[in-house]
């Protein structure tokens, strides 16, 4: 089991999470994350991950901020976008169905054209009138 932080580690962390809650950094660019967390607190990443308590603090603070609702709601907005692409991808591939489709069709119908233009061109071409038929009236 790994050893918990000491109480000046973990007046450090405090330290550290109010001044980036209040918009006060001193050592990171002022963004609720944990790397920022453990960089304003001066400590270790491994140290941070050892204060249980502190992290559980955090999450709970970040959920609840104004940072974590915008976080939030980029996520809504990615799922949103990501199902729009998916759906565009499957209309995609329902539209290059239909074009493959059409071309196997275009080719059958050229193949017979080109075939009923050879039988034509070899056939003789000499027309042959059709007789009338007398008709006889009494």
């Amino acid at each position: 089991m790994t050893a918990p932080v000491s109480p000046a580690t973990q007046q450090r962390l405090r330290e550290a999470m109010k001044r980036l809650f209040d918009g006060q950094p001193i050592h990171t660019d002022g963004k609720l994350t944990k790397n920022n967390l453990w960089r304003e607190a001066e400590v270790s990443r491994a140290t941070m991950n050892r204060a249980a308590d502190i992290l559980a603090e955090w999450d709970a603070r970040v959920a609840n901020s104004l940072a974590g609702a915008a976080s939030r709601h980029r996520g809504e907005e990615l799922d949103d976008l990501r199902s729009s692409l998916e759906a565009s991808r499957r209309r995609c591939r329902q539209l290059q169905d239909q074009v493959d489709a059409a071309a196997t069709v275009i080719a059958a119908l050229a193949a017979e054209n080109t075939t009923l233009r050879r039988q034509a061109m070899n056939t003789s071409s000499v027309v042959v009138p059709l007789q009338q038929r007398s008709t006889v009236r009494a």
